[in-house]
């Protein structure tokens, strides 16, 4: 019976894998990934010699139907993504949700997901909180940091090092300039920085520094009456 193993892969330091996932790794017929010259190298690492195709962004809707066939044929199929666990904030979704309709047995493993290292070691509550991920470039944007805003809980959003000023203006028109705010840049990597603080000194900060890098920001929640 055909099958599809969710696999997540390293954020960052290569060590952050699961003897589970390098075993389905190496057991599978054929690999779906981002980027096959990301995963290559991880595979390359581990001594794992195995096909690679991609799948993205660009090619997930149009193609989705060939991908299906593609897990049919090979029997035992594996998608990675670039960093973390498929689906969350990365292409995966729409995959798994046909495999569902197609009664494609699916498996996904436990492992590195960035916001969960992030939110922890942020010191803010983190019995409930709310993920959303990537903010949109423009449609919404304004109306979904209002909502963000006036959460109790903490939240937390990924960003780009190319919009992170932006955001921070934003966040900081939205919560106010004195809202606590821990930006965790290159979890795992060799520069993982960790840096707590307000909005604004936070916005100061950056405003000074060539922005490099993959961010998680974990916002306090609104603890205001």
């Amino acid at each position: 019976m055909p099958k599809l193993f969710i696999v997540p892969t390293p954020i960052g330091n290569l060590e952050d894998i699961s003897l589970r996932a390098l075993r389905i790794l190496k057991e599978v017929s054929l690999i779906l990934t981002e980027d096959t010259r990301v995963t290559k190298k991880l595979l390359s690492h581990y001594q794992i010699n195995k096909t690679c195709i991609p799948y993205h962004q660009f090619n997930e809707h149009k193609q989705l139907q060939h991908f299906i066939e593609l897990i049919r044929q090979h029997e035992s199929v594996a998608m990675v993504s670039d960093a973390g666990t498929p689906g969350i904030s990365d292409p995966g979704f729409l995959l798994i949700r046909e495999c569902i309709k197609e009664n494609i047995d699916i498996e996904c493993l436990p492992g590195p997901t960035a916001f969960v290292p992030a939110l922890i070691q942020s010191g803010f509550p983190c019995d409930r909180f709310y993920f959303y991920g990537f903010l949109p470039h423009k449609k919404g944007r304004q109306s979904i940091l209002s909502r963000l805003a006036q959460n109790k809980e903490t939240f937390i959003l990924y960003e780009s090092p190319y919009r992170l000023l932006k955001t921070l203006e934003n966040l900081i028109e939205h919560c106010g300039a004195d809202r606590n705010i821990n930006i965790s840049r290159e979890l795992t990597k060799l520069h993982e920085e960790n840096t707590r603080t307000t909005l604004s000194e936070a916005f100061d900060y950056y405003k000074q520094k060539n922005i490099k890098g993959e961010f998680v920001l974990i916002i306090e929640g609104n603890n205001k009456e």
